[in-house]
């Protein structure tokens, strides 16, 4: 992806919109919305990403542990957009932490989605008992020096892994991607990469299996602005300053999930969405443990 924003805003008929572009601390760019893959199989994976990609997306994000990187590359392809015009996202499983085997996993996943380098790659979980993430993260220093990652950074980590990667490195991650909704606005640890520079990308942005979308509030916010409330949840993670990686097969969901920069949500609707109950849909980053 091109250190400039201007090929993300290029449109063509087939396209409804794009998202703006964001910067990273390491010169490079993240649009602000994207597409999540999971738990699509290949065939699926290839459909959804070819067809996104025609409306307008230009984030598209898989992992080694979804099965999926085949059909996400053959999506890429299928799409006919240059290569530089889109955003790879892919990362390392836990049964592959370590410096070579990284290296190696990195190897698998360029060979299953057929491309010469990843945009963004991140280190799916950081696996504290298993305690090789630094190493992991050493050897993702070295693809991006290399040139065969633009851009290197974590998912699930805590603010405490993130000052450790920096103790034993002096490096920090471009992006920590992590699970953030309106029961989980992750306020001290967004802080947190906001003094550090860090771009947060929320997963399960819409709150998988909650209910959110059922909320009356979300709703009576969703009809004032002529929106979906799913539209009105992903406009919150980008009014916060997050990037949402909703997942939809779904060409019409799609198209709403891009469709965000059209309206803006007050302050006191803002505080709204996020006024529920916590909850954690997923694994806690300190025991969870994915291989």
């Amino acid at each position: 992806m091109d250190g400039t924003a201007t090929h993300v805003r290029e449109r063509s008929a087939t396209v409804t919109t794009q998202a703006p572009v964001l910067p990273l601390n390491d010169t490079w760019t993240l649009p602000a919305v994207g597409l999540g893959t999971y738990p699509l199989d290949d065939d699926a994976a290839e459909r959804a990403v070819a067809g996104a990609l025609e409306l307008g997306y230009r984030l598209v994000d898989t992992a080694l542990n979804y099965g999926n990187e085949t059909g996400t590359g053959r999506g890429i392809a299928r799409s006919g957009l240059p290569r530089r015009d889109v955003c790879v996202t892919t990362k390392l499983p836990g049964r592959h932490h370590g410096y070579a085997e990284t290296l190696a996993s990195f190897e698998e996943s360029r060979a299953n989605l057929g491309l010469d380098y990843v945009d963004l790659y991140l280190i799916h979980w950081p696996l504290p008992r298993v305690d090789r993430y630094v190493d992991s993260w050493k050897a993702m220093l070295r693809l991006r020096d290399e040139g065969l990652v633009r851009s290197v950074g974590v998912s699930n980590f805590t603010a405490a892994h993130i000052e450790r990667l920096e103790e034993e490195t002096g490096e920090l991650p471009a992006v920590n991607q992590i699970e953030l909704h309106p029961a989980l606005p992750q306020d001290e640890l967004r802080a947190f990469h906001d003094a550090k520079g860090i771009r947060t990308e929320s997963w399960s942005p819409l709150g998988r299996g909650s209910g959110l979308l059922d909320d009356p509030a979300l709703n009576e916010i969703a009809r004032a602005h002529g929106v979906t409330p799913g539209q009105v949840v992903l406009r919150w993670h980008t009014q916060l300053g997050t990037t949402p990686i909703p997942k939809s097969a779904d060409p019409g969901r799609q198209r709403e999930n891009l469709d965000l920069f059209g309206f803006e949500l007050t302050d006191d609707e803002l505080a709204r969405v996020s006024d529920r109950p916590a909850q954690r849909l997923g694994g806690d980053p300190d025991r969870h443990e994915e291989f």
